[in-house]
C-alpha cells in the first residue's frame, strides 16, 4: 500500500542546527517492554481495518478451538480481558 499523501522530507520549520544531543534507541527498552506489536500480510490489511476487528477475530478463533479441544484446554487468561457472548 502506497500513501500518496506521506511526504519523506522535513518540513522548512524544523531547524537542524538546533536539534543536537539526541541518543538514538534511549527509550527503545521501556517501549519494547510494553508493546506487543504485530505485524499482518497486506491481504489481511485491507480486512482488518483496526485493532478491535483483528482482536475480535481472533478471540472467535480462540474459543472455536477450545470448544473442539474440549474442556481440557481451557487456557487460563487475564481475567476481564475476554468477553463471552452466548
Amino acid at each position: 500500500m502506497v500513501y500518496e499523501w506521506l511526504d519523506d522530507s522535513l518540513r522548512p520549520e524544523y531547524d537542524l542546527s538546533r536539534l543536537k544531543g539526541g541518543v538514538r534507541g534511549k527509550y527503545y527498552r521501556q517501549a519494547a517492554a510494553g508493546t506487543n506489536l504485530m505485524l499482518i500480510e497486506p491481504e489481511l490489511a485491507e480486512v482488518f481495518h483496526d485493532a478491535e476487528s483483528v482482536n475480535r477475530a481472533l478471540r472467535l478463533l480462540v474459543d472455536t478451538a477450545e470448544a473442539a479441544a474440549g474442556p481440557a484446554r481451557r487456557r487460563h487468561g487475564a481475567p476481564g480481558k475476554r468477553k463471552r457472548t452466548g
